[in-house]
């Protein structure tokens, strides 16, 4: 323990929530569960229809800035351009209905709340930096019981910046008190919560919870990668 920094900020989802991965095995739970409304589709083909495009449309940097605090429009702009044979009743039922499917599959990770007891015990400070809409981030707050584990929550709906802008690091590690020096980041995004820190000279963990490894190819190299939140007590 008495090699732990001064603080650590902390990502959101598929950090300390399971809540965004494998998008590919939810479409298709949902597109089974409306095999009738879709029809004549077929769920499989179209749950990989809109996996695929839902992939291509999140990977543009600026289409994501744009979208990200609009999220369930977002599913139902997927839907429409991915199926464009499906009416828009049926489009936006299934878009919906995966934007619910995810809310209710969300699960903190194993040992979230008690890593991050045990670093607030510790003298860590710790902050929450996530991107999204307040609307959608704060009842996540709320909903696993985080609010009091950290001394600085920060979400992009309520402050207008967010992540990979340095405006997000600095302004957290402003509230904690606190040097890049000083400070870790942990997160599953390998932009966000690794290389966009690192050019701050912060030390950043990503969170590989899949075991998945770096993407082949990958030209950031994480400082630390964990596959579970008490590696950090390491």
């Amino acid at each position: 323990m008495t090699r732990l920094p001064r603080a650590i900020m902390f990502d959101l989802d598929d950090t300390l929530i399971h809540a965004y991965a494998r998008p590919e095995a939810a479409w298709l739970a949902v597109a089974e569960e409306l095999a009738g409304a879709i029809a004549p589709l077929v769920p499989s083909e179209a749950a990989a229809a809109v996996a695929a495009y839902a992939r291509a449309f999140w990977a543009d940097p600026d289409r994501h800035r744009l979208w990200r605090q609009r999220i369930g429009e977002a599913r139902r702009e997927i839907v429409a351009r991915a199926l464009p044979a499906l009416s828009p009743d049926p489009a936006h039922r299934l878009a919906d209905r995966f934007t619910a499917w995810r809310e209710e599959s969300m699960h903190l990770f194993e040992g979230a709340h008690e890593t991050l007891d045990a670093l607030k015990a510790a003298g860590v400070r710790l902050a929450l930096v996530t991107n999204g809409a307040v609307e959608s981030q704060r009842p996540k707050v709320d909903r696993f019981d985080l609010a009091r584990r950290f001394d600085h929550i920060q979400i992009e709906g309520e402050h207008g910046f967010g992540k990979p802008e340095e405006a997000a690091y600095r302004h957290a590690m402003a509230a904690l008190g606190v040097e890049a020096g000083e400070t870790w980041m942990v997160g599953d995004n390998l932009e966000w919560e690794v290389a966009a820190p690192q050019r701050l000279g912060i030390f950043a963990i990503w969170h590989d919870a899949l075991g998945e490894g770096l993407p082949p190819g990958s030209t950031v190299v994480p400082d630390r990668i964990i596959r579970t939140l008490p590696e950090i007590l390491d």
